[in-house]
């Protein structure tokens, strides 16, 4: 009787943890693939105010927060403060293509595009925080 009873148990956590973890992966992938009709918007540089601005964007597993500086209608730095990424490390190179495009019209890096989208959509967050002020 007791064998049955850890068994039972037993059967019990397998069916959670097959549960959770399947869960955990829709929820990701779900995630993943709305960042992939993720759109970006372009930038009026003319209308930012100096100044240096935090944007930040998150679609897990994907994480990103930059310090974006802005002089005299410019990008002048860019720093990538957070970047949480899975194998997107390679989209780390972003913030300075940005600022030799000035403007966030820039390829992503391929086979870390879904970090290539995060950190683009982080300094577009800081960009809309620029008009703002």
């Amino acid at each position: 009787m007791k064998k049955k009873k850890v068994r039972i148990i037993i059967l019990v956590v397998i069916v959670a943890v097959i549960v959770t973890a399947w869960g955990a992966a829709t929820y990701i992938q779900s995630n993943l693939e709305a960042l992939s009709d993720l759109t970006i918007s372009s930038v009026d540089l003319s209308k930012m105010k100096d100044g240096t601005y935090e944007g930040s964007y998150k679609a897990f597993p994907v994480e990103a927060v930059v310090d974006v500086k802005i002089s005299n209608h410019a990008i002048v730095g860019i720093d990538l403060v957070k970047h949480i990424n899975g194998q997107g490390g390679d989209a780390e190179v972003i913030p300075d293509k940005v600022i030799e495009a000035q403007s966030l019209e820039v390829d992503f890096i391929s086979g870390a595009t879904y970090s290539s989208k995060v950190i683009l959509k982080a300094i577009e967050d800081a960009f809309i925080k620029a008009n703002k002020d």
